[in-house]
């Protein structure tokens, strides 16, 4: 039977992966946590019915580190191979957009606290939440995580989740922080916390083999940026015609579509993400959702097309402050993009922003800061 172990020692013996002992611990955890989910009864068979006591959930697991460590990795072997019905695996902001949504349909009803409800009704759907990259940025969050997580716990659910981030530094600096402690408190008493911060920075192992600002646009710059796509996110070349999608909650309650998503990496056409009516907060959305964004077909800016350009200007400060790393073709260099006409001086500050993200010290930064 595949496991876990046995995928991942798989791995290291064809080479797409290094020895890392933290990787191996943490790929350890994942495939004793698969061992204990499948041993529960499936809920409704005989033996189920005939199991008078409740079965004690399996502990979760917060797995952290470093961009590029593995997390992502880990988690799609484990998800893949548990064989289990229930189970469910989302990205974290998306789900917190959905549990907002939820909480307000409770409101509707005036039936009293809107959180326990939308526990209970996520415990009947689920046995495994897997979590991709927890980061709460958001008051709103901060303040239901606590009771929602305690009651989704006790009804049996168990949780995994990868984060950039140490349980201690979730929401730093945060308004009004203190009421989000007990949440803190909650993951480091119910699942296993285990660091995953090895010598092999992977992503960046990748990014420090590609170009990301080619000149010219056309089907060359086009090909080596599909070539990096592929790269990045080892999905197989043969299937590029199969390349998955994906539509992001927008703050407001829209969605936007993203041509081309997986494994945290977006692909977009600055015709549709610039030349359209988008704002900051699909900006937001992409920059907390992806940690590498392909950005193709930028044009030369002037006064001519200074809608587009102020978009590529927020686009670019939603990008930066998230520390998304950028691989774009353009018709210039960055200095070269917006030379003259109004509103060039203002341009200036996207030019130094997009020099400062093609360096070093940037792609080696944590997405999200």
């Amino acid at each position: 039977m595949t496991t876990v172990l046995t995928r991942y020692a798989a791995l290291i013996a064809t080479g797409e992966l290094r020895p890392d002992p933290e990787q191996q611990a943490a790929a350890r955890h994942l495939d004793a946590l698969a061992t204990a989910l499948e041993a529960v009864p499936t809920r409704g068979s005989i033996l189920w019915r005939l199991t008078r006591a409740k079965p004690v959930p399996p502990r979760g697991l917060y797995l952290w580190g470093g961009v590029g460590r593995g997390k992502s990795m880990l988690m799609d072997l484990f998800f893949d191979q548990l064989d289990i019905r229930r189970k469910r695996r989302v990205h974290f902001a998306e789900f917190m957009l959905e549990v907002h949504q939820r909480i307000a349909e409770e409101r509707r009803k005036e039936a009293g606290d809107p959180i326990l409800p939308v526990a209970t009704a996520l415990a009947d759907e689920v046995r495994l939440l897997a979590f991709d990259e927890m980061m709460v940025t958001n008051s709103p969050d901060a303040m239901i995580l606590s009771r929602l997580f305690t009651a989704l716990l006790e009804a049996g659910v168990t949780v995994v989740a990868t984060s950039n981030r140490a349980p201690d530094d979730l929401y730093r600096n945060g308004l009004n922080r203190e009421h989000f402690l007990p949440f803190i408190a909650l993951l480091k008493d119910r699942l296993d916390v285990v660091a995953l911060n090895g010598p092999v920075d992977y992503r960046r192992d990748r990014l420090g083999r590609i170009d990301t600002w080619l000149v010219p646009n056309g089907a060359q710059a086009t090909a080596t940026l599909s070539g990096d796509f592929f790269r990045l996110t080892d999905f197989p070349v043969e299937d590029r015609a199969h390349v998955p999608t994906a539509d992001i909650p927008v703050q407001g309650g829209r969605t936007l579509h993203v041509p081309k998503a997986l494994k945290g990496v977006a692909v977009f056409s600055f015709r549709k993400l610039c030349g359209e009516a988008k704002g900051a907060a699909d900006y937001l959305a992409i920059a907390r959702r992806f940690h590498t964004v392909i950005l193709v077909g930028i044009p030369k800016l002037g006064p001519e097309n200074r809608n587009e350009a102020a978009r590529f200007v927020a686009l670019i400060d939603a990008l930066y402050e998230h520390k998304v790393k950028l691989l774009a073709a353009a018709d210039a260099e960055p200095a070269a993009l917006y030379e003259k006409g109004d509103g060039a001086f203002e341009f200036e500050r996207t030019v130094s922003r997009l020099e400062e993200m093609r360096s070093e010290e940037y792609l080696a930064q944590s997405h999200g800061g």
